[in-house]
């Protein structure tokens, strides 16, 4: 590995490390907010302010996308934001938080299992040792489910199942889309059409939760932090990330998330940390570290044949 490669990888390291360090913390404002705005409203609200900001963006840069490639944003969009995001929600509502943070820890592997069957990746066994280490790291931070969640809903684990699922095909087909066009545009088009697609389920949604509007400035501005930093901002650093390194690498940084989920929880909310919290903190670096070693020189010439 070259010097430009090398600043290559550690610049994606660091655009993952930060996309899921917000998406770990903004759990806490999620807290608060979603106790006055239902999800899928708050779903709406959050990606239209990211098109509007990453929008000034790509018009300002001249960015757009070929309508011959819409449907690939489209499908995009679709399988992350409509399904995943949206799978999520309903997955943790029909069965119980502690499964959501289990079964959704998944998705690590079905990154490098698409990355392998989309981009034809090699996942040499360092990425897959690590991707381990740090999902037994996630097991140890969330602790072993109790009997409350042996009784959760099966339908609600399957449908946590399909977010795993789903969010891994996503990241997928994000880093195939930035191999053709910048990060930039390829965020703000799935912004745009997973907008599109979720607005139905926004609009029965409110029909049936009726939203009191009057809420004060701080749920406002937790909605501007979804929106503006969560998404605009995370969406684009993750797929920025995966377009500057292989997907079996980068995968591994998810798990980045609720390391700092738990860690702001422990801060802001004054919610127990154990000694579980630093074992599984360091299992989850132990295994980042482990699948970005510097592959040897035998892999890198596979990779370039």
């Amino acid at each position: 590995m070259n010097q430009s490669q090398w600043k290559q990888q550690f610049f994606g390291a660091i655009c993952l490390t930060l996309a899921a360090a917000i998406w770990g913390g903004v759990y806490v404002v999620s807290k608060v907010v979603l106790d006055v705005i239902p999800p899928f409203t708050l779903l709406i609200l959050r990606f239209a302010i990211a098109l509007i900001v990453l929008g000034a963006f790509v018009v300002a840069r001249k960015e757009y996308i070929a309508k011959k490639d819409f449907p690939m944003m489209m499908l995009i969009a679709f399988v992350g934001v409509t399904i995943s995001i949206a799978a999520q929600f309903v997955g943790t509502k029909l069965s119980t938080a502690h499964m959501g943070a289990l079964i959704t820890s998944a998705s690590p592997a079905f990154i490098a299992i698409f990355a392998v069957w989309l981009l034809k990746e090699s996942v040499n066994w360092k990425q897959l040792a690590g991707i381990l280490l740090a999902t037994i790291g996630v097991l140890i931070v969330i602790g072993v489910p109790d009997k409350a969640d042996a009784q959760s809903s099966l339908t609600g684990n399957l449908i946590l199942l399909v977010a795993a699922v789903s969010w891994g095909l996503y990241t997928v087909l994000c880093k195939r889309a930035t191999q053709t066009y910048s990060s930039l545009a390829v965020t703000t088009y799935v912004a745009l059409f997973g907008l599109i697609f979720t607005s139905p389920v926004m609009v029965w949604e409110m029909s049936v939760t009726p939203i009191s509007w009057s809420f004060g400035w701080e749920i406002w501005a937790g909605v501007l932090y979804i929106g503006i930093i969560s998404t605009a901002g995370a969406f684009y650093l993750w797929n920025k990330g995966f377009e500057l390194m292989h997907a079996g690498s980068g995968a591994g940084f998810f798990f980045v998330q609720p390391i700092v989920g738990a860690a702001l929880g422990w801060l802001l909310l004054h919610e127990h940390l154990g000694w579980g919290f630093f074992a599984g903190a360091a299992f989850i670096f132990l295994g980042v570290a482990l699948s970005n070693l510097q592959p040897t020189k035998a892999t890198e010439q596979q990779h370039q044949t």
